[in-house]
């Protein structure tokens, strides 16, 4: 068995303002807006000081990092892309597995990781599924609410526990600056046509932001056809204690998922109801609570129900606390403990649940430029006294002003979902059995910054797995079924550019290899581990005109193991003087034929044409 992998690199980063929300009427927000004799503005450019919060104990600058975390804007960006998703697109070290066009479901990997091995995060908070990771990107929240995806590429256990082994996906919903109102409409081939919107109130220490947005298609083929709806609300307000943030949201997504899990016409339904407050209580202490329930609802056929439908339904509590001792200007202490709980309900898989909880601490000593470094170690325990340590050490040197050299080495785990220990079906058997994945994540890279429009990033790493979870099979005739698979490998490399042409004009070339492979099992069939590229590349150009023209273009290539390599390219464009915004957007222009999952066809060429509607003032 052989590996495959996925790069990284570094777009323009947005200023971090901090959560924002508070739950008015809409008719309320929209007769404010109109009295404030609203007019259009345009974005604020994104500056160069923006903050980091992923993969950090608290928020810092790009080049002050010791680990890769690539920072993906969206809120600027917003008609010059179609889903969340398209984000992920610009960073070859994530692998997209897509079933469906618009994030309907998607897997999702990092470094060759398999996608249960991906943490996913809404504002630091985990919102990875425990019933599946098919399920991870179902994300409640509209585009429009969102200001920003941080990825972490390697391990990230240590900050945030179980399923962190390849990385971790931060999807940030920031504060806007100021009030305005979005309508957005747009149709398509395939069927398709969208809506979506957002109103946005910020009066002082209030700001509140309410979303939904609709998308249907009838499929590019039969049973193809699906329907995303989904509605947000977030709260941010300042007080005497500190900031809160209060986050709403509901998703839904009944999809036809011809030939998703095997030869049948199967049929699909996830929703996702979301709520979550965090408080800030002074300067060095945050909490948070969390709820997620996540129900799926899965028919094998289609046009026979009675033959095998599955019901299963997760709800997962988290709680956080959080703290921070800064012993001199560049000595920090971080430490807290987090708990959590989730439970299922299933005909398939059974009533079960689990807590688990983790303690950790960190020291943290930096001198701006000069170096920095990290130690800390997280203890989970779960189940009956079990165990887990995951600690991780990091650190950086500038050699000078313009090259920094960075090294880390982390320890990283996962819990089996409820899938993995307990599902059946014709084709799939699950394992009690099963042991917790465990890893060592080794890297080394470099950052080169000779100017403020040029920057350049190199990786290696390394990772050896114990006990990784995979579906294999002795035969095309056998089922596939749960098991543990030991001595996994897996070496790449990354390399990143990121050129500004002009104040509106930015190109960004990225690149990753990946070689992987395993000294057991050897005679089996790997049914995930190993179906990710093992080379993937990115190119995208993105700029600004006259008259308020901008445009984005993409090129990725990959090349996946045992597969021919393709290439995808993509074009989105837009006019934004003035408060009737028209969008264009092609995907996959030159109808390449392509399979993210084997078996899995996904659509050739879309055009998708809209207009957006804003108001709104400074």
């Amino acid at each position: 068995m052989r590996v495959s992998f996925c790069g990284s690199l570094q777009v323009q980063v947005l200023p971090i303002s901090r959560n924002c929300f508070l739950t008015l009427p809409p008719v309320l927000l929209a007769v404010y807006l109109w009295s404030s004799q609203i007019a259009p503005a345009q974005q604020p450019p994104p500056r160069a000081d923006s903050m980091v919060v992923t993969g950090t104990w608290e928020p810092l600058t790009l080049d002050e990092l010791d680990r890769s975390v690539t920072v993906l804007p969206l809120r600027q960006y917003e008609l010059l892309m179609n889903s969340w998703i398209d984000v992920l697109r610009l960073d070859p070290s994530v692998d997209l597995r897509e079933r469906a066009a618009n994030g309907v479901q998607s897997d999702i990997s990092i470094r060759g990781a398999n996608f249960g091995q991906t943490l996913v995060l809404l504002n630091g908070i985990r919102i990875s599924d425990a019933q599946s990771g098919h399920h991870n990107l179902d994300l409640p929240v509209p585009m429009s609410g969102i200001a920003r995806v941080e990825v972490l590429r390697g391990s990230g256990s240590t900050l945030y526990g179980s399923d962190a082994v390849g990385g971790v996906i931060n999807i940030i919903t920031d504060a806007p600056e100021f009030s305005e109102l979005r309508m957005r409409t747009s149709a398509g081939n395939f069927g398709v046509n969208q809506e979506s919107g957002s109103v946005t109130l910020v009066r002082r220490t209030v700001a509140e932001q309410i979303t939904f947005s609709r998308d249907f298609s009838s499929g590019f083929r039969a049973d193809r056809d699906y329907r995303n709806l989904a509605f947000g609300s977030s709260t941010h307000w300042l007080s005497g204690v500190g900031a809160s943030d209060v986050t709403l949201a509901y998703d839904d997504r009944p999809f036809g998922a011809d030939q998703f899990y095997g030869n049948f016409n199967s049929w699909e339904d996830t929703k996702t109801w979301f709520a979550s407050l965090r408080q800030a209580i002074g300067q060095d202490t945050q909490a948070s609570l969390s709820f997620r329930r996540h129900s799926d609802l899965f028919v094998l056929f289609r046009d026979r129900p009675q033959i095998f439908t599955n019901h299963h339904a997760v709800e997962s509590y988290v709680g956080t606390l959080r703290r921070t001792e800064r012993f001199s200007e560049n000595v920090r202490l971080h430490y807290g403990g987090e708990f959590y709980r989730d439970a299922i309900v299933s005909n398939n898989l059974g009533n079960h649940e689990r807590k688990y909880g983790a303690g950790y601490a960190s020291i943290d000593v930096r001198a701006l430029k000069r170096f920095s470094f990290a130690a800390g170690i997280r203890e989970n325990v779960y189940g009956s006294r079990n165990v887990e340590s995951s600690p991780s050490i990091s650190g950086g040197v500038w050699l000078n002003s313009r090259l920094k050299l960075r090294a880390s080495a982390s320890h990283a785990f996962r819990l089996p979902t409820y899938t993995d220990l307990y599902y059946h079906d014709p084709a799939n058997l699950g394992s009690p059995n099963l042991r917790p994945e465990r890893a060592w994540s080794y890297e080394t890279g470099a950052e080169w910054t000779p100017g403020p429009r040029f920057r350049a990033d190199v990786a290696l790493f390394h990772r050896r797995e114990r006990d990784g979870i995979d579906y294999v099979r002795r035969s095309p005739a056998d089922i596939w079924r749960a098991t543990n698979v030991s001595r996994l490998r897996f070496t790449g490399v990354e390399a990143a550019l990121d050129v500004r042409l002009s104040t509106a004009h930015a190109l960004a070339l990225r690149y990753t290899a990946i070689h992987g492979g395993q000294a057991a099992f050897t005679d089996l069939f790997s049914k995930y581990v190993f179906n990710y590229p093992s080379q993937s590349a990115v190119a995208e150009w993105r700029g600004s005109f006259f008259h308020g023209l901008a445009a984005r273009t993409r090129v990725g290539v990959l090349n996946r193991r045992a597969r021919q390599p393709y290439a995808l390219w993509d074009f989105y464009g837009t006019w934004t003087e003035h408060a009737l915004r028209p969008f264009l957007q092609l995907t996959n222009i030159t109808s390449t034929r392509y399979e993210e999952i084997p078996g899995v066809i996904l659509p050739g060429r879309a055009v998708l044409v809209g207009v957006e509607w804003f108001a709104g003032r400074k």
